[in-house]
């Protein structure tokens, strides 16, 4: 991506959400999402930008969903 992305995910069932950005060297970038969401489908944006506000340089990212105890990764390239 270039600037900006969009994440997509799907909750079965309500729960409390939390999506953060981690580069790689595991260290977090960014916290995108933490709080409670109704079920259904989502879609949350970063903006390539740190928890201060700084643009991330380009590189490897993770980016990190947790709900109930369930977990899923997934890499994603800045590019600029």
């Amino acid at each position: 991506f270039n600037a900006s992305t969009e994440i997509e995910y799907a909750l079965p069932f309500n729960a409390h959400v939390t999506l953060e950005i981690y580069d790689i060297l595991g260290r977090k970038t960014a916290t995108l999402i933490d709080e409670y969401q109704d079920a259904g489908y989502k879609t949350a944006r970063w903006n390539g930008r740190d928890a201060n506000g700084t643009e991330v340089s380009s590189g490897l990212y993770i980016y990190r969903l947790s709900s109930a105890g369930l977990a899923q990764s997934k890499r994603m390239i800045m590019l600029k």
